[in-house]
């Protein structure tokens, strides 16, 4: 099925407005020292915010695999920077996203690695993350899903300086995960699936795994029978460490809605539930309505809701607005 194009004037317009991948530092001789470069890399940024939320509306997967790049791709990015005069420290980051589709079978894997040294050359950021997202279509209307995700800390080890530290700031630090880490997966369905509407659901089963590394304080905080820990106020010093760990099987589902009215305006509407038997539901909604003024002008208004249960404000609400012009 040949695939709707978008905003495509507008989509051509924000393309001439961005910058290239590899584009000088400054836009002007003197910029970055004036302080012109920054603003303007700022101004690109918001722009490129923009640019994502209209093609998150867009749905590359609302058709399926049929217009999908087949075969091998990908990208990777290195970041070094390295300071030294009033300042001393030092930061790394490695991301890439590796995708492989093959008729009926897509999937990516993403990976993102930082690290970072402070003035004194201790650690203050060491940090890997990977992500994984696969479909395979067993028709045009059912498919079968995968997602995972895991994210490790290797500051929450329990072995940072907590001299002087306050209840609060050791409470938070226990609540850190060294490891995090979620699998999921389950079927897929297209209820709908015309160029004017689509409409598809899919649930599954997921499997949550975290790690913590918890730092014990002072005297070791008491425990209750269910064992909890019991933390005094005053100040604590770091006598010893210890690690737990927590398997969670949870409960995915989401729809996904489209529809086109005319050449100027269509709407989504986006629904996401996470739920376990130990932890609380999560369930997400956010619609949106777009509209293409004219090749220069686009807007797009959307209202999102999340509900989370046992807050005390359980649902919070957020109204967006995007806006795309150009001359």
């Amino acid at each position: 099925m040949k695939k709707v194009t978008l905003l495509t004037g507008t989509a051509a317009i924000l393309a001439a407005l961005s910058a290239p991948a590899f584009a000088q530092t400054e836009i002007a001789t003197g910029a970055d020292a004036t302080g012109i470069s920054g603003i303007d890399d700022r101004i690109t940024d918001i722009e490129d915010d923009v640019t994502d939320v209209f093609d998150r509306d867009n749905d590359a997967d609302r058709f399926g695999p049929a217009d999908r790049r087949q075969g091998l791709f990908g990208t990777m990015s290195l970041s070094y920077i390295g300071r030294t005069g009033n300042t001393e420290n030092q930061d790394l980051a490695v991301a890439g996203r590796i995708s492989y589709n093959q008729g009926v079978f897509a999937q990516s894997v993403g990976l993102s690695i930082e690290f970072g040294e402070d003035d004194n050359g201790d650690k203050d950021q060491e940090e890997v993350n990977a992500i994984y997202d696969a479909q395979y279509y067993f028709n045009d209307q059912f498919y079968a899903f995968a997602l995972g995700r895991i994210s490790q800390d290797g500051l929450v080890d329990g072995e940072r300086n907590s001299d002087g530290q306050s209840v609060e700031d050791y409470a938070a630090e226990f609540s850190d995960f060294r490891q995090d880490a979620f699998l999921g997966f389950g079927p897929g369905y297209r209820i709908l699936n015309s160029p004017e509407t689509t409409w598809r659901v899919q649930a599954g089963v997921g499997v949550r795994y975290t790690e913590t590394g918890a730092a014990y304080a002072g005297v070791e905080p008491l425990r209750t029978a269910d064992g909890d820990l019991v933390l005094t106020d005053g100040d604590l010093t770091l006598v010893s460490s210890d690690a737990s760990s927590d398997t969670e099987v949870g409960y995915i589902a989401s729809s996904r809605l489209y529809h086109r009215f005319n050449d100027m305006i269509f709407i989504t509407n986006d629904t996401d539930y996470l739920g376990s038997s130990d932890s609380d539901d999560v369930i997400t909604n956010e619609f949106g309505v777009n509209f293409q003024m004219s090749e220069q002008l686009a807007t797009r208004l959307s209202y999102t809701t999340e509900y989370q249960e046992n807050r005390a404000i359980r649902t919070d609400n957020t109204l967006g607005v995007a806006v795309v012009y150009g001359f």
